[in-house]
Order: structure tokens, then sequence, then C-alpha cells
């Protein structure tokens, strides 16, 4: 998510984009390779944390308003709103690994009734069988896009730790080797990715749900997964069935996942004691994302597009500047 929001926001060229998730990969992976891991925890501060995690939500929602326009806003906005009530309802009811697939079944489900309601007027045609390869991007240096992806992948870095320190109470050995070792193939992971034009790829905090209703912690029970998905890349028209998702329904999933993300950040804002000093360190650098996430971007200069047109990445710089530097001098 924290990805495609640079992606969405950036501005930038196809190669130039991609380049900066190479670089991105890179980032982590030198982190992660010359220890700096331990040393960043100071960086990341519950206000640091919960801010990200508001962000991420706040700023994909010019996104998800793009999803819900076409083709009839007021249809679709009618249809996301029974169908969002009815996966919170499900939420509450399913347990095991029917509530960790919750958003799988919706996906499949919703996309089932609105097809009902508005039958799908082509279906795309390619070949049963291809070999997935492409073309690698040719590497270029944008400063401004460097910057902007870097800071989207500091973020990264923050749900790559939480994510993986979320399996702790589970399989409690060697956190420390798991921690350098998961953010190492992350950072690995994203420069092949960026190599070949695709998003990268990220730890996903759905894990702990899944061991504990599986009662399964194995990492080779990922090995068939993986070769399943291995297989399937060579079948597009099987794949090419994503693409055939409705809008609505992705912009559902997304406003369901999103909510999520709060109610994670209010999880952690409120463990401990919240004053009036950390709600003003929060809420500069979400009122700044989301101011930025609606401005028009015609008359931003387009060296500084990718930064300054980002409104996440503005928001984590200006909670880092209020968490590090106004909070400690004590200027409010």
């Amino acid at each position: 998510m924290i990805l495609l929001i640079g992606i969405a926001a950036s501005g930038g060229s196809f190669d130039g984009v991609y380049s900066a998730i190479l670089f991105g990969g890179l980032f982590l992976t030198l982190i992660a390779m010359t220890g700096a891991l331990s040393h960043l925890n100071k960086i990341f501060t519950r206000n640091v944390v919960v801010t990200i995690l508001f962000m991420v939500a706040f700023t994909i929602t010019p996104t998800i308003i793009d999803l819900l326009a076409e083709p009839s806003p007021f249809k679709n906005l009618c249809f996301a709103l029974i169908f969002l009530s009815l996966m919170f309802v499900a939420s509450r009811r399913l347990s095991g690994i029917w509530e960790d697939t919750l958003i799988l079944w919706a996906t499949v489900i919703g996309s089932v009734a609105y097809f009902a309601i508005n039958p799908p007027q082509a279906f795309p045609t390619l070949p049963l069988v291809s070999p997935p390869v492409s073309e690698p991007i040719h590497i270029t240096f944008d400063p401004a896009l460097l910057i902007s992806f870097t800071v989207c992948f500091f973020a990264l870095l923050i749900n790559d730790i939480g994510s993986i320190q979320s399996v702790s109470p589970i399989v409690a050995n060697g956190m420390g080797k798991r921690m350098t070792r998961g953010v190492a193939v992350t950072g690995v992971c994203n420069i092949l990715a960026g190599f070949i034009g695709v998003i990268g790829v990220v730890n996903y905090t759905l894990s702990p749900g899944v061991i504990a209703a599986t009662k399964n912690a194995s990492r080779y029970t990922l090995i068939p997964a993986a070769l399943t998905l291995v297989a399937l890349s060579f079948f597009p028209i099987i794949l090419s069935v994503v693409t055939l998702i409705p809008s609505v329904v992705v912009a559902v999933v997304l406003t369901y996942l999103m909510c999520s993300q709060i109610s994670a950040g209010l999880q952690i804002l409120f463990e401990h004691g919240f004053e009036f000093e950390d709600g003003l360190t929060i809420s500069l650098p979400i009122m700044l994302s989301i101011l930025i996430s609606f401005m028009p971007k015609e008359s931003f200069p387009t060296i500084l597009l990718p930064i300054l047109g980002n409104g996440f990445v503005v928001g984590v710089l200006a909670v880092l500047f209020m968490e590090k530097i106004v909070k400690r001098r004590k200027i409010i």
C-alpha cells in the first residue's frame, strides 16, 4: 500500500519510478546487512508509527474516490455502503481461517454480486500459456523520485518491523536474526521488482492470524504456495480474471483495510498515556498529507512534484520534524 501511494503520487516516468523502487530495495538491504537496523529504533517512536498508519489511510483516499467515480458514482456509493456494512458484520461473526481470509471472500462475492447487477460487457482475450518475461527497466536517476521513495521505504521499514514482531509471541526464538533476514529479503525482492518494473513486496500482519488458525508456523509450507504462484504466471488468461474485479469492489476492500489501519493506529496511540502535545505532533502531518493529497498539482514544479506533491512523503517529513525537533525543544 505504501509503495502504491508513492507510485500514484509521484508523477514520474515508468523507468524513473521503478528505478527509485530498485534503489529503495537497496536501501533496505544495506540497512539489514550493515546492522543499522538496531540503531533506527530511536526514530520509530509511538507518534511516528501512529502518524504513518493514519497517513497511509488518508492519502489513499483520492484513489478510492477515483475507483468509486466510474461508471456511476451514486450507484457505486450505494453498493459500497451496503457491501462495506456486510463486511464489518462478517468480521465480527467469523473466526479462524474464515476471518483471516475475509478479504479474499469479499473480493470474490462482491465481484459476483456486482456482475449480477451489471453484467460485464467484454472479457480479456489473452493466450492460454505464455512465458512470464519482460524487458528490464532503463535505470535512471531522478533525485526527487529517489528522495520521495526513500521516505516511502522508511515507512515500509516500519511496517516490515511491525509485521515481523507481530509473530514473536508465536515464534519467539531468534527474533533479532529473523528481523534482519526479513528486512534483507524485503530489500532484495524490491530490488528485483524494480528491475523488472513491478510493485515490490512487504511483510503483512495477517501472518499471526493464519498461524494461529492453522496451528502451523513452518516456513516450508510457503514453498508449495510460492511454486503455485510461479506456475500461475505462465497462464495469463487465468491471471487476467483479476482484471475483471469491479473498481467499486476494490474501493470497498481498500476502505475496509484502511479502517483496520486506523484502528491499529488508535490502539497503539491509547495504549499508553496520550497528551495534548502528542495530538499536535500527529495532527499537523495528517492535515498536511490530506491537503496535499487533494490539492491540484498542475502548478507544482516538475522536479519537486514527487516530494512536495506526495502527501504521504510530506507527512512523514513533518512528523519527524515535529517529533525530533519541535517537541524535543518544547516549542509547543
